[in-house]
């Protein structure tokens, strides 16, 4: 865990420079290489891996590996894709909500990884690529099954309203519609991201600091939170799944809402 507190420093929490690492390559320019894009250069090389490796000699009879991949992809497919959207499209956005929710994960879990110790979505740069991928992907999916102007239409002016109550509801639809859902995916996302290892820190760095530095009978309390450290790792283990899982399904959710007509 990145520790707040230095060896006869005394204790200080943690904060959001956690979030903004010292430069390792380029510093000072758009190329700039932190610790962070590490994390997600990580995170991503052994996801990627992971699958190749599953996938590389697929057989009728699975293996262990090829039967774990498979497992996880009938989940999408099944829990998400086809639950939201029908088995025709869902099994056409099959391939981006999986790689959505695994990306998501690996991304996430890497906040409990030993020497890691950081999500790689903790910082907004991950979870605005996602919403915006959600986001082409909900209004490319209305475009193709309307036509632009029938889903602007459908989502801007739904039918059965008194016209003039669009002065009222067409902004409110297209600020809902076009700002809010990739808005309010990418901070979901980012603050779970945030707190969870913001409480981390704060438990594992108050541990070493009552076993390693406090005097007296300081240290007893370490024990409390060290344990303290450890359930929230479980929970953020849950919380890692929990937030690829609800942002898969919103973007499934947002994608069936664009290829109907209100």
């Amino acid at each position: 865990m990145v520790l707040a507190a230095e060896e006869g420093s005394g204790f200080h929490a943690p904060s959001l420079t956690d979030f903004f690492p010292p430069a390792l390559l380029f510093e000072g320019t758009i190329f700039e290489f932190n610790r962070i894009t590490l994390v997600r250069l990580v995170a991503t090389a052994v996801l990627v891996g992971l699958f190749w490796l599953a996938a590389r000699n697929t057989r009728l009879v699975p293996g262990r590996g090829q039967g774990m991949a498979e497992l996880g992809v009938e989940f999408v497919r099944t829990n998400i894709a086809e639950e939201v959207l029908g088995r025709k499209l869902g099994r056409r956005y099959l391939p981006l909500l999986a790689v959505i929710l695994f990306g998501v994960f690996a991304l996430n879990i890497t906040g409990i990884i030993p020497f890691l110790n950081i999500a790689g979505s903790s910082v907004i740069g991950i979870p605005l690529v996602f919403a915006l991928v959600s986001f082409i992907a909900f209004v490319g999916a209305g475009i193709k099954a309307q036509g632009a102007p029938g889903y602007l239409r459908s989502s801007l002016f739904p039918p059965g309203v008194p016209w003039p109550i669009y002065i009222i509801l067409t902004p409110i639809e297209f600020l809902s519609t076009f700002i809010l859902r990739p808005a309010t995916l990418t901070i979901r996302l980012l603050d779970n991201m945030i707190s969870g290892h913001l409480l981390l820190v704060l438990c594992f760095s108050a541990t070493h600091y009552l076993f390693l530095e406090a005097s007296g009978g300081l240290a007893v309390f370490g024990v409390g939170t060290f344990l303290a450290g450890f359930a929230f790792t479980i929970f953020e283990i849950f919380i890692a799944a929990l937030q690829a899982y609800i942002f898969t399904l919103l973007t499934a959710v947002y994608i069936s809402l664009s290829v109907e007509a209100h």
